[in-house]
């Protein structure tokens, strides 16, 4: 597991990154995968770097991304002001699932937090990722609440 790599995302990375996010059965009915590249995709890029609470995680391979994962530190009053970091978009190359990439970039995720000084870290999956419930249950995680959304 030490020929992984992970970084920050850079703008040439945007292109493989929506890759992965279309790269399941989910994934695909959210995504747009076109030439030229959907706007928003780099709007929303943008103002990830912009943002200091930001960090997108690419996972490289013998050179090419193979995971990502989109970290958010967010301050928080609650739990006596704890820092949390969010976890969202966490995609392995399915191509390259079981080589123990995504437990390498959890750790690495784990680290993160720890360094920023967070006490908390959190995700959502969505109910029909059962594969991906059991790998963070795997790592640690507890599904201690129900999450809910609100489309606009």
């Amino acid at each position: 597991m030490s020929s992984f790599v992970f970084r920050r995302a850079v703008f040439a990375d945007l292109e493989p990154i929506v890759h992965l996010l279309a790269d399941d059965d989910l994934g695909q009915q959210r995504e747009k995968l076109a030439t030229p590249m959907n706007a928003a995709y780099k709007t929303a890029f943008d103002r990830i770097l912009m943002d200091p609470n930001q960090f997108l995680m690419v996972v490289e391979a013998e050179g090419r991304i193979v995971g990502t994962c989109h970290l958010t530190l967010m301050p928080s009053l609650t739990f006596q002001g704890t820092l949390r970091m969010n976890v969202e978009a966490v995609r392995v190359d399915s191509a390259s699932r079981g080589q123990g990439i995504g437990e390498w970039m959890f750790k690495k995720v784990i680290e993160l937090g720890l360094v920023e000084g967070c006490g908390m870290i959190q995700l959502t999956t969505n109910k029909k990722r059962s594969d991906a419930l059991r790998f963070y249950e795997k790592l640690g995680f507890k599904a201690t609440h129900e999450g809910m959304k609100l489309y606009l």
